[in-house]
């Protein structure tokens, strides 16, 4: 008799384990290349993340051609650059297995998906209960029909243009589409108006894309808000910090000094890259003149006006440049250059002497200009306008 109860009662135990209801802040389904660059994202921005593989494993395409940086990039070191997709699966078991506020769930797949208020709710067919706050579709097309979505994103990475300004929105870049890697991926393109804490992927994205998309969905799930409400500044800046790419500059690679400043001022436009057929590239060391920098400035800021107005040389002088940063940006004119000097190769890095009759060449203004007179602070619409 105590036998039989105690098989029945470990039977129970077993159906309330199967039946157990998970509550995620993020859910990542798929168990391609933008997937694991999801999961891997949200989980080490600081929530807890749930990815369904609906496979015994990760399934990760080769990558070539794409200018490599972030998750991607770590992800290539790991595998010592193979393609081989059993070498990839073995990788990201073991690293997604160190992640502590990740769960991958094998083998298992959902048999109902639908919104459950202002979350997700997935049934398994394991028994197992999701709902998470913030859903990443990352490639499975079944998902359109069972949550009834209409209309799905149509734009995906584009190529840097400087006649528009959506360039500013990038939360990521450098992957190759027909042959060039001069692209971004405006964050607004994993949206689908009308549904809230939402983004959808192709099947086929790349890590990088993946990596931006966990991000945002964890940006929201970090701090409740709905994925419209999202701070695209704090995201740019969270990507930035996980050496994620967000403008495509060929030549900087991402183990230079100023790599970060280039980037947070390269996405603002004030210092635009040098657009060529396959790449784009920062050109740090090129000059800088005046007609390279007027209008971007005078865009972000208003009181730019007035020091361009009054300034009648053609070239940047790196003493002209501090004039500009203590009058635009505030700072004290006596003690500024003094402070700059002394970080000029302690602190930045830089190669070149600190001379101020010298024409300042662009890598030396972005430094400068991201620690004294950041234009990244400013805030743009999700057209990427300047909003004033």
């Amino acid at each position: 008799m105590k036998k039989l109860f105690f098989i029945f009662w470990l039977s129970l135990v077993g159906l309330q384990l199967k039946a157990q209801t998970s509550k995620p802040a993020v859910l990542v389904v798929g168990n391609g290349n933008a997937a694991a660059g999801a999961a891997i994202q949200a989980a080490v921005s600081g929530v807890k993340t749930t990815i369904l593989l609906q496979a015994g494993g990760f399934d990760v395409n080769p990558i070539a051609g794409d200018l490599n940086s972030g998750i991607q990039a770590e992800f290539l070191k790991r595998v010592n650059n193979s393609q081989d997709k059993q070498i990839a699966n073995e990788v990201l078991t073991k690293w997604t297995d160190t992640l502590k506020n990740l769960t991958v769930i094998k083998n298992a797949l959902w048999v109902k998906a639908d919104r459950s208020g202002s979350s997700w709710s997935f049934k398994l067919n394991d028994g197992q209960t999701i709902k998470a706050r913030i859903l990443i579709n990352a490639g499975d097309v079944k998902l359109q029909s069972a949550l009834k979505i209409d209309n799905l994103p149509t734009s995906y990475e584009i190529p840097l243009n400087y006649d528009a300004t959506l360039y500013r929105t990038s939360v990521a870049a450098g992957k190759q589409v027909k042959g060039t890697t001069a692209t971004v991926f405006s964050m607004y393109n994993f949206f689908i108006p009308e549904e809230e804490n939402l983004l959808w992927l192709k099947g086929d994205e790349s890590m990088l894309i993946g990596q931006a998309a966990g991000a945002t969905a964890a940006y929201a799930g970090f701090f409740g808000v709905k994925t419209s409400e999202v701070n695209l500044k704090a995201i740019q800046g969270e990507l930035i910090n996980y050496k994620l790419a967000l403008m495509p500059f060929a030549d900087i690679k991402q183990d230079d000094a100023n790599w970060k400043a280039i980037q947070f001022v390269g996405v603002t436009g004030i210092i635009k890259g040098n657009i060529q057929n396959t790449k784009v590239e920062f050109s740090p060391n090129s000059l800088v003149t005046i007609d390279d920098i007027k209008q971007p400035i005078k865009d972000f800021y208003y009181k730019a006006q007035i020091w361009f107005d009054d300034y009648k040389g053609s070239t940047l002088t790196l003493k002209a440049a501090l004039e500009l940063i203590c009058y635009v940006g505030q700072k004290s004119p006596e003690s500024t250059p003094k402070e700059i000097e002394k970080k000029w190769k302690a602190t930045y890095k830089l190669d070149s002497d600190f001379d101020l009759n010298k024409q300042i060449n662009r890598r030396e203004l972005a430094v400068i200009l991201q620690d004294y007179m950041p234009p990244f602070n400013i805030n743009v619409d999700k057209n990427g306008k300047v909003i004033r």
